[in-house]
């Protein structure tokens, strides 16, 4: 069985319903109420300092000034944009900023998503894939820049996927979208590099005598989209800096969001992944040669990097719309009825009446879990200069002025000492600790009391514990101790 994407004539992208808005509110309705879950992430602190820093400084950094292992290094924000909008709404109003537009950034990709689906699916279709995809995407729904640039993804892929179903090619007042996603998040490079394959998915379903013609087109499109997506004050280095993360190697593993998917519970990705295998050989469905590519390739990368879930989310769906509806009898229907405005307006304003009543009566905070505020104000009596912290307390030591070991940013840090530090914190090679403290002439460390590091810092001569509560604990070297790797006897 063969398939050609649906014919453009058969798409009314205009067609105006009430579903996509009512997806839209929920979801934002949903994310405001548990707001504080949003803020459960510790690089949401340092996000916010940084954006301070932008707006006081107007300019953006180009070196690092947070860490003291890196200290004056080369290290750009190509999310900047977004920090700036969170420092400043978190100056208005307080946590409620970063939550609340977080909550209207996740509340707009999924409008936008449903309505660019509800433009091909029916409505029980249309709510499938939504629901599916609020389900993936919910663990990476944090005060984060990513969440930031989902709705200009959305716009963005939107377009090529809808020029590829009509056999053109996106129009070029969807190129400031690019530059926008440049400036937000550095996941832009992702979007200029699909203009490739929706343009030979393009072309491939155009007739012959259009082929030509049509790549030249869709070729001076990406070209166009690469030149937006160096309109940042970074200019090109945006674009380079998509390097130092592919280069981390073993150090994307041992962070969280990095690592690959663990299939020996069944999780929500599975579920998703059988029940659209079981779909497929019900119903027979197939791709177009190119759609299927698309749709392995963002599979593989949700399966390397559980990071990119919600681009399986948010993206897979768009890819599948055409095929589906006209295969499976879930097309929209022609000729819907239009929602009613004032219908819109009067739920827009019951959400924002809504939204100001809620934050005022609820307090936004940040989890306690990544704020050890007694353990860093001892740190401060201390007068503690070089500190050995826990990956996970770094935002906060960042948004405190105390300068971090290791931090949230990882590309900074490269492979090595990330992957050293973790090895050292988790005592997967002891000397290793004891190696990086002497060599970063470290004179306290800031850790979670479970962690294997802080407990054989008990033990070791030269080091004394100062402070400890629930979430941290701080050693102390010892005055006059030499700076020598202690000697470890195994266990008998």
């Amino acid at each position: 069985m063969t398939i050609t994407v649906v014919d453009a004539n058969q798409i009314s992208l205009a067609r105006p319903r009430l579903l996509p808005l009512a997806i839209g509110l929920g979801v934002y309705v949903l994310l405001l109420i548990s707001g504080d879950r949003l803020l459960n992430d510790p690089d949401t602190l340092w996000q916010v300092t940084i954006g301070q820093w932008i707006i006081d400084h107007r300019a953006v950094p180009w070196t690092d000034s947070y860490s003291f292992t890196m200290a004056g290094q080369p290290w750009i924000s190509t999310q900047w944009l977004a920090q700036v909008a969170f420092a400043a709404s978190y100056q208005f109003v307080g946590w409620a900023g970063p939550v609340v537009m977080t909550a209207a950034a996740l509340g707009g990709t999924f409008y936008l998503l449903a309505r660019l689906l509800g433009a091909r699916l029916n409505d029980t279709a249309t709510v499938i894939f939504a629901a599916a995809a609020l389900a993936l995407a919910a663990p990476h729904m944090l005060a984060r820049p990513h969440v930031m640039a989902m709705p200009v993804m959305l716009a963005w892929v939107g377009a090529l996927v809808g020029a590829a179903d009509r056999r053109g090619v996106p129009p070029l007042w969807t190129l400031p979208l690019i530059t926008l996603w440049a400036n937000l998040h550095g996941g832009f490079v992702f979007g200029i590099a699909l203009v490739a394959p929706f343009a030979l998915d393009a072309v491939l379903s155009a007739e012959r005598p259009r082929r030509v013609a049509l790549l030249l087109r869709w070729a001076l499109f990406g070209v166009l989209a690469l030149a937006a997506g160096c309109i940042t004050p970074y200019g090109w280095d945006s674009i380079l800096a998509s390097r130092k993360i592919l280069s981390l190697g073993e150090a994307l593993s041992r962070i969280g969001e990095w690592a690959p998917e663990d299939f020996s519970q069944i999780g929500v990705l599975e579920i998703t992944l059988l029940g659209g295998l079981g779909l497929a050989l019900l119903r027979g469905v197939t791709l177009p040669p190119v759609r299927i590519l698309i749709l392995l390739g963002l599979i593989h990368m949700a399966l390397s990097h559980s990071r990119n879930l919600e681009l399986l989310a948010l993206l897979a769906p768009l890819v599948l719309a055409a095929p589906l509806a006209a295969q499976c009898g879930v097309a929209a229907p022609a000729g819907a009825p239009p929602s009613s405005r004032g219908l819109t307006a009067a739920l827009l304003a019951l959400a924002i009446g809504g939204t100001l009543a809620f934050a005022t009566w609820h307090s936004f905070a940040p989890r306690s879990l990544f704020a050890p505020q007694a353990a860093v104000a001892e740190l401060k009596r201390l007068g503690a200069k070089r500190v050995f912290n826990d990956y996970s307390f770094g935002g906060y030591l960042i948004a405190n002025g105390v300068p971090t070991f290791i931090d949230g940013r990882t590309e900074l840090f490269g492979e090595t000492l990330v992957v050293d530090h973790d090895d050292a914190v988790r005592l997967r090679a002891p000397d290793k600790l004891f190696r990086l403290l002497d060599a970063y002439a470290v004179d306290a460390t800031l850790l979670i009391p479970s962690s294997p590091a802080a407990k054989l810092l008990d033990r070791t001569e030269g080091w004394q514990k100062v402070y400890a509560d629930d979430l941290a604990v701080i050693h102390q070297r010892k005055p006059g101790a030499p700076r020598t790797t202690p000697t470890i006897n195994p266990p008998r």
